[in-house]
């Protein structure tokens, strides 16, 4: 196990709070709720509620916490396109939350809502996307929508941004950049992209591979306005435990700027096979809590994404047991006070 310094400087940097993230009165579907008469498969049953202490706030027996999956991914092949998913046989067919019920079965951890993230369909299916997946919220319940945007496109994004705010689980915008060049960030039309989401007061989630992370931190100080969510710990080489420090050393820079956060997501495909365990990842997780705080940590499963390396249980289970050691407040910011204040969700 990589043994981490005490990282102090860092950990007073971490521990400031962001003014966008103090209060973020923008209504969204309340976390937990479901229509009347309807239980989604994330509503706990009487009796079912996990009563370990990895459930509940602080590890000390106190009332079970919330719990915001802010990284989840639905998709129905027989609806939309999605080309990368011809190299994933495992996982190219209808996905969705009969797909997760049918996994999780009979899971006693009660998940209260989740962020879809947009899976990569084609790019001018994008509203089609946010169409279908508001009509399916409810079975979630997908509290907030990630949804696609061409940002390189400049002023010309726009009339996409228009039409995505008139659909109200919208908080953010992701455009992946994990297959781009390093620097595609910061040509003159995706930086204008990024002010215009600024602008209508949407994230911008950025998913990059570890050797773009310095582009994200470049692009957090081009516009300090954006808020910038990086998915995945900025998807580290942890199959190769030696390339820690050099990752270590982005993300810490990037941490540094206050308009970032960090999805603790996505780790198990970056360990290379699924036969990770609670020590494999603690060196990875450690490092992001020491750069971020766990005020500017959010919790994602990245479903089905990682299902080819874990199952929704095990990594949830597994980040709840590392973050046991957690105050009750760090562990509710980052199950779901840190969703909540980034994306602007509603709650009860």
């Amino acid at each position: 196990m990589v043994v981490l310094p005490v990282l102090s400087s860092l950990r007073r940097c971490a521990s400031l709070v962001p003014p966008w993230q103090e209060t973020r009165p923008r209504a969204r579907r309340r976390v937990g709720a479901a229509p009347p008469g309807r239980r989604s498969w994330m509503a706990p049953d009487p009796g079912r509620l996990a009563d370990g202490p990895a459930r509940r706030r602080g590890g000390d027996g106190g009332p079970a916490m919330t719990i915001i999956d802010a990284h989840l991914h639905v998709w129905d092949t027989a609806r939309l396109d999605y080309a990368w998913l011809r190299d994933e046989p495992h996982i190219d067919r209808p996905m969705g939350f009969a797909e997760l019920a049918a996994e999780r079965k009979p899971s006693p951890q009660h998940v209260d809502g989740l962020v879809f993230v947009q899976a990569d369909c084609r790019p001018d299916q994008a509203i089609a996307e946010v169409e279908w997946v508001t009509s399916v919220a409810a079975d979630g319940p997908i509290v907030g929508i990630v949804a696609f945007a061409p940002l390189e496109d400049g002023d010309a994004v726009s009339a996409h941004l228009d039409e995505l705010k008139e659909h109200e689980l919208v908080v953010g915008v992701r455009r992946l950049l994990q297959s781009e060049p390093v620097g595609f960030s910061a040509s003159d039309g995706f930086r204008t992209g990024v002010r215009l989401l600024a602008q209508r007061d949407l994230t911008f989630d950025a998913c990059v591979t570890h050797d773009q992370i310095d582009d994200v931190t470049a692009l957090a100080d081009a516009t300090p306005g954006l808020r910038i969510v990086l998915d995945h710990l900025g998807k580290p080489d942890a199959a190769h435990p030696e390339s820690l420090g050099a990752w270590r050393s982005s993300l810490v820079d990037l941490a540094r700027r206050s308009n970032t956060t960090c999805k603790i997501s996505g780790l198990p495909p970056q360990l290379g096979d699924g036969d990770w365990t609670p020590a494999t990842i603690r060196p990875w997780l450690d490092t992001a809590l020491e750069a971020f705080g766990a005020d500017r940590l959010l919790f994602g499963s990245d479903w089905p994404a990682s299902s080819g390396h874990t199952t929704y249980d095990r990594w949830l289970d597994a980040v709840l047991e590392w973050s046991t050691p957690l105050s009750e407040d760090e562990r509710e910011s980052l199950f779901s006070g840190t969703a909540v204040r980034t994306y602007g969700l509603d709650t009860p």
